[in-house]
This record gives C-alpha cells, sequence and structure tokens, in this order.
C-alpha cells in the first residue's frame, strides 16, 4: 500500500475510533442506572461547597442547594476569607433557610498548595455524617441531585463524581467552553467510565466519609496539585472504582471570552499533564487535527482537492459531537460547529503548550506546576496559604 493510502485508512481508523468513543458515551449516558442499595437506605448527607467572590450566578447555585428533594442533609459553605464578598449572601441564605440547615464556616487550614482544598477541610471536618458531598460552588444542582449522587455508587466504588455540563451560555466565548466541557470533556469521561477506567472530578464528589478518613482524610487529597488526581489515585490504590452519575450537573456559564475559555483548559491539561502522563500523551487522539492533516495529505498525493478529505473528516466528527448532544440534552445551536471548530484549533496548541507551560493561574492564585506534582505541592504549599486562617464563624 502506498503512503497515501496507509494515510488515508489511518485517517478512516481515528474517524470511527471517535464515533465509536461517541456511541458508547451516548450509550452510558442514556442508560438507566440500577437501582443502589445505598439510595434504598436514604442516609443523611452534608454537602460541602466552598465558595469565594461573587459570580454571575451564586445565588442561584446556592439556593439549588437548598430546595433539594431529599429528606435528611444539611450545607456547609466554607470561606476562606473572612472579608469575602460572598459572606453576606450566605447569611442572608442562612436566615431564610435556617441554622440547621445551613452553617457558614470561614478560615482555611493550608494542607496542600490547592486553595479549593485548604478551603473545604473545615468544612469537612465539621460534618457529622457517614457520607458527605463536596461540590463547587457554581454546580447548579436538580432537585434529585443527591439521589442521583446516591444512585452511582456500587459495591466497588470509592467515590461517586460528576464532572460539569456547560449550559446557558451567553455569548460565543461561553459556547466554546461548552464545546470542551460537554461533547469533548464529558464524552471522554462516560467513554473511560464505560472502560472501567473512571476518572475524579472535583465539580461534585460522593464520599464514604470513614473510607477517606481511614486513608488520611481530606488533607490526603494534598497528594497531588489537583484533588481530583489525588482522588483517583487513592480510590484505585483502594482497589476501588471511581463512578460517574447517569448525567452530569449543569454549570450555567453565562458570559466567557473565547481567551479565558481556553486559558482554563490550558490549565486543566497542564494538571493533567503531571498527573496522568501515559493518558494525557494520547489526548491529542481525541482531536481532530491528526485524521485531518492524514486525509489532506492523501488528497494531495491521489490529485484531489486538498480540501475535501479534511472537510469530509470534519463533518463526520462534528455530526458525532452534535448527535451526542443533542441526544442527551446538551447545549446544541446553530453556531456549535463553529464552537467546535475553535475549540478544536485551540486544543492542539493547549496540548503541545502543557509540556513546556509552567505558571497557571487558579482563582487569582499564580501556581507554579512542575512535572514532579507532590514536590511541587511541597515546595508551593507555604507559599500559597502559609498557616490557617484564625477566622471561624459557624451559624
Amino acid at each position: 500500500m502506498t503512503a497515501a493510502g496507509w494515510a488515508a485508512l489511518f485517517a478512516v481508523l481515528l474517524v470511527a475510533m471517535n464515533l465509536f468513543s461517541q456511541a458508547v458515551a451516548f450509550w452510558r449516558l442514556r442508560r438507566p442506572l440500577a437501582r443502589s442499595a445505598l439510595l434504598e437506605e436514604m442516609p443523611p448527607v452534608t454537602i460541602v461547597r466552598p465558595v469565594r467572590g461573587i459570580e454571575a450566578f451564586s445565588r442561584e447555585t446556592a439556593i439549588s442547594g437548598l430546595e433539594l428533594d431529599y429528606p435528611r442533609y444539611s450545607t456547609i459553605f466554607s470561606v476562606a476569607d473572612a472579608d469575602d464578598p460572598i459572606i453576606p449572601m450566605i447569611e442572608d441564605l442562612i436566615g431564610i433557610y435556617g441554622a440547621d440547615k445551613v452553617k457558614l464556616i470561614v478560615g482555611d487550614v493550608a494542607v496542600s498548595a490547592n486553595p479549593k482544598l485548604n478551603n473545604c477541610v473545615k468544612g469537612w471536618d465539621a460534618a457529622q455524617t457517614e457520607w458527605v458531598i463536596l461540590a463547587d460552588s457554581n454546580v447548579l444542582m436538580p432537585k434529585d441531585y443527591i439521589q442521583r449522587m446516591l444512585a452511582a455508587w456500587r459495591a466497588d466504588s470509592g467515590l461517586v463524581c460528576s464532572m460539569p455540563q456547560g449550559s446557558r451560555p451567553h455569548c460565543f466565548g461561553a459556547e466554546v467552553e461548552c464545546a470542551f466541557l460537554n461533547a469533548f470533556q464529558a464524552r471522554w469521561q462516560y467513554f473511560g467510565e464505560a472502560l472501567g477506567l473512571g476518572f475524579a472530578q472535583g465539580k461534585s464528589m460522593l464520599w464514604n466519609k470513614p473510607f477517606l478518613d481511614a486513608r488520611g482524610g481530606i488533607a490526603a487529597l494534598g497528594a497531588e496539585i489537583a484533588e481530583d488526581a489525588a482522588a483517583t489515585k487513592l480510590v484505585r490504590d483502594a482497589g476501588k472504582h471511581v463512578h460517574l452519575v447517569g448525567q452530569p450537573f449543569e454549570q450555567p456559564l453565562g458570559k466567557r471570552r473565547v481567551r479565558d475559555a481556553v486559558q482554563r483548559q490550558f490549565r486543566w491539561a497542564r494538571l493533567r499533564r503531571v498527573t496522568f502522563l501515559p493518558f494525557f500523551a494520547v489526548e491529542i487522539l481525541s482531536a481532530p487535527l491528526l485524521p485531518v492533516v492524514l486525509a489532506a495529505f492523501a488528497d494531495a498525493a491521489f490529485g484531489w482537492p486538498i480540501w475535501l478529505g479534511p472537510l469530509l473528516v470534519l463533518i463526520v466528527w462534528y455530526a458525532g459531537d452534535i448527535a451526542l448532544s443533542a441526544g442527551v440534552g446538551w447545549f446544541v445551536n446553530w453556531r456549535t460547529p463553529f464552537a467546535m471548530l475553535v475549540r478544536d484549533i485551540a486544543f492542539p496548541a493547549v496540548w503541545a503548550y502543557a509540556f513546556v507551560g509552567g505558571e497557571v493561574s487558579w482563582r487569582g492564585n499564580a501556581m507554579k506546576i512542575r512535572s514532579d506534582g507532590a514536590n511541587e505541592l511541597n515546595d508551593a504549599a507555604p507559599a500559597l496559604s502559609v498557616a490557617s486562617r484564625s477566622t471561624e464563624k459557624t451559624l
């Protein structure tokens, strides 16, 4: 076979692999979860939500977690800084929903270089229930949020997670972020879980508190620069699995700049690069760059228009992404193919730069990330948070 023939064959195989992953993810997302024993039990649950600053949907997402249809649960909001502008809003919610249901704890504990994890420590320690959910402030919780988390727990589960589902984009930049979060990130997460390779996501994490406390507690999640990477390794080392909810929970986006969306992707890519290098190294195959290049080479060799093969690759690739998104209820509109194109132009640069870039910005913290993740964690922790902030308020 000629070089052009091999190029065409490899392009077809890569497109077929992508279609297969889309089909598996669709099957996994549409498959009803079996009713778990944990859901039948309906145990008391504590939700710990680290918050910082006022965001576009802060009040809506906070309230969504206080109006759940679950009989026995409470919420602890953790705030690192006593002067944080979100505190008056949380105090207002405590007045509305009651101090028995909502608590506010102020002050972090420096257990890692991860400011979000440091912000969760006191909330985790204050939780009195066997089951605890760590949930980011921008997760929009449906009424059955806890039930859906419990329903995904299996006998071999060490952790149940949900990645974000991008929703409510108010501009093209936010639509690009939807293209990254949904048909790209979430699709590969569900495909991996279907193969028995579930990876943790820090957006929503259901923990059995005694299980994690027996392995070092929440501070053990500081073993890596990202708590979800540390969680994945901890669970696997215990011989357990990370499982995903039946459908990911929404993260309303509002207005986002394309630049900011790409910058977030670089930060996450760099974290994946230092924590799961073998998996990250092949991530470039999840973008259409290589089959597009191979198809263009084959076109030139066969004397066909050089744009024909790449166009066919992108049409099939994006048709699968759009069919998956529409089929499971994720955001899609007429600009979605263009948002996906921007995503796929940016991603190879993000992937490549993750191998050489070092410093990223995380919620206002400049973080230097080296290839030796654990050593970087130990070196960086004092610089980011020297000691626990002593101000603590529980309402």
